[in-house]
């Protein structure tokens, strides 16, 4: 499988700057992070990010190739874990996801920039679910779309309190077997 995400194809500058820019994140959010905000951060003016990065677009698409990479990691180890599974890897999912809100958003409320992203890093990210569905490429679009729903949900607070979530959740995934 290739290498989905490879942080040493980036010069060690760039490296250290898309681990600020993704502290930055993680931090504040997807609206905090520009190009300003990042450089004050480093302690250097604007300018000198576009020798590393040509725009804030591809420090976004380098946070998103690792929100894929980690994503698709986490997904993998629960799939060793308990191999075909799908409540294990929407699981995993969902922990990814509400450990990491921030990188969550700025991965899935655009469209995804697949033209920049490294070869194949989507379809590995992928590859657990589609494996736990049999193959059925529908069947695993239609379980990405529920965890993906539901996690956004989650992390937006659009569920009222005291819900069962970690039932709807079960219950979700229960059905998208069967």
């Amino acid at each position: 499988m290739p290498e989905a995400t490879d942080l040493r194809r980036l010069t060690p500058r760039a490296t250290e700057i898309a681990a600020e820019a993704r502290t930055l994140l993680e931090e504040s959010g997807p609206d905090a992070l520009t190009m300003r905000a990042l450089a004050h951060r480093l302690g250097i003016k604007a300018p000198s990010l576009y020798k590393h990065f040509p725009d804030k677009q591809a420090v976004e698409v380098e946070l998103i190739a690792q929100m894929l990479t980690e994503s698709g990691e986490a997904c993998e180890e629960a799939e060793r874990r308990a191999p075909g599974s799908l409540p294990a890897l929407t699981d995993a999912y969902r922990a990814y996801a509400l450990a990491h809100p921030h990188l969550y958003r700025l991965a899935t409320e655009r469209p995804l920039p697949r033209h920049a992203l490294p070869e194949g890093l989507e379809d590995r990210a992928a590859a657990p679910l589609v494996r736990a569905c049999g193959g059925d490429e529908d069947l695993a679009r239609a379980a990405w779309a529920f965890a993906h729903g539901m996690v956004i949900l989650e992390i937006h607070g659009r569920f009222p309190d005291g819900a069962d979530l970690a039932g709807a959740w079960r219950t979700g995934a229960e059905a998208l077997r069967s």
